[in-house]
């Protein structure tokens, strides 16, 4: 469960409330949440695939470009093009979603389906996979993410009583 602090804190980053039952799992070196776990069914007991969610502005700025510039294609194809990445890929869906499955309640009545963010078996967010793997996580979209958009080198940080800090927008 967040803190009063970082219920603030990722209410902040993310522009929104966060889902009840969010924790705090990956931190900067400013102590700020970096990843939060969500639980797998969301308090109106609907499923939610998404276990792991980037709550970081930086990351989710240097990801936000990455896709855009055609991540999530460059990752499809090297998994079809690279058998041990396709693999370990296929491994890190299954991990995640025997991860997120065994915090569905057994009354839920349904589970979220899918493997990093949902996934059918391949890359459909760059966000979830590096969140999966800032969570420790062994993903390999993840690593390669990670190896480039880190580190998360900001000199201030990104939220101050509980507002993004104005300082800090245009550091990414």
């Amino acid at each position: 469960m967040l803190s009063p602090e970082d219920h603030e804190v990722v209410a902040a980053q993310i522009g929104r409330e966060p889902h009840a039952g969010a924790e705090v799992v990956s931190r900067c070196h400013l102590d700020l949440p970096v990843v939060i776990r969500v639980p797998p069914i969301l308090r109106d007991g609907s499923p939610f695939p998404t276990l792991y969610w980037l709550t970081c502005p930086l990351m989710t700025t240097r990801i936000g470009r990455l896709e855009a510039a055609g991540g999530v294609r460059r990752m499809e194809g090297r998994a079809s093009a690279d058998p041990l990445f396709k693999v370990a890929l296929v491994e890190a869906n299954q991990e995640y979603a025997r991860e997120r499955e065994a915090l569905v309640p057994e009354d839920a009545g349904i589970s979220p389906r899918g493997g990093v963010g949902g996934s059918q078996g391949g890359v459909k967010c760059l966000h979830a996979h590096y969140a999966h793997t800032r969570a420790g996580g062994d993903n390999p979209v993840g690593r390669l993410v990670a190896d480039w958009g880190e580190p998360l080198d900001c000199a201030e940080p990104c939220v101050e009583g509980g507002e993004r800090n104005p300082d800090w927008v245009n550091r990414p």
